[in-house]
């Protein structure tokens, strides 16, 4: 299971990967950018296909979240 977090004095407390400093933030610009997952694995050994894919179901749960009235 990958875990996103918030930690206080990372990364301006942007979510990143637990264990990491690389942010949520990040890979998505990289996915947006037209990185494949492959690459964005083989430039940070640290992440793997399973973190792209939670960066990408952590944007649609915000995006949803932010689009459904309270």
């Amino acid at each position: 299971m990958t875990t996103i977090e918030v930690r206080s004095g990372v990364r301006s407390d942007k979510p990143v990967f637990a264990g990491t400093r690389i942010t949520v933030y990040d890979v998505l610009e990289y996915l947006a950018a037209g990185m494949t997952v492959e690459q964005i694995v083989a430039d940070f050994p640290e992440l793997t296909e399973a973190n792209v894919r939670a960066a990408l179901k952590f944007a649609a749960d915000r995006e949803r979240r932010l689009s459904t009235p309270a």
